[in-house]
């Protein structure tokens, strides 16, 4: 029951932080939001693929 928010949140706290590192790392402000839907994009891959077949 668990799993499938888990999944869509995991993806935008891994990609958003990785997003925001870069921001950090670059002085640019592009890549946290290209992370947090990235992230949600993957999530609901992950998901596709594990509950929808």
């Amino acid at each position: 029951m668990w799993s499938v928010p888990s999944s869509l949140l995991a993806g935008m706290a891994i990609y958003g932080g990785l997003g925001w590192l870069l921001d950090r790392w670059l002085g640019m402000s592009a890549f946290f939001p290209i992370g947090v839907v990235l992230g949600v994009v993957l999530g609901g891959y992950l998901v596709y693929r594990k509950f929808g077949r």
